[in-house]
């Protein structure tokens, strides 16, 4: 089975405003050429965004060609478990808890939140050396 990516609100941002390194863009540009995956906390997150209406109109275009993984019962209480177990914030909490549960791998710049996290695979798209 073909590896999935979780895409977590700042790497979505990061990328549309092209401020990911090269490496970075290149992977990001190949994973979202396969349809980007995105938790609907990222869909709130993004779109909350403050911006202007053209930056919006960009976020809303690519929230629109996303998959957006809504929560399950199984991603609320993978959720509890994680709040408990790591004492992490509720939309950090519902992100691991989607890529767990998807068995997908988070992208993400916000490495300190989530590295503690068993079982959570992340890759942060500013960190990329491709060959």
């Amino acid at each position: 089975m073909e590896q999935r990516y979780l895409i977590d609100s700042n790497a979505v941002i990061d990328y549309l405003s092209g401020e990911l390194p090269n490496d970075g863009m290149m992977f990001m540009n190949t994973v979202i050429n396969n349809i980007p995956l995105i938790s609907i906390i990222s869909k709130i997150e993004v779109l909350g965004y403050n911006t202007s209406q053209e930056a919006h109109q960009l976020l809303l275009d690519f929230i629109g060609d996303s998959i957006v993984i809504r929560l399950s019962e199984n991603i609320v209480n993978k959720t509890i478990s994680l709040r408990k177990e790591y004492k992490i914030k509720i939309p950090d909490a519902i992100i691991a808890a989607t890529a767990i549960e998807n068995k997908m791998v988070l992208m993400t710049r916000n490495i300190k939140d989530f590295i503690k996290i068993e079982n959570l695979v992340i890759i942060d798209p500013h960190k990329l050396a491709m060959a």
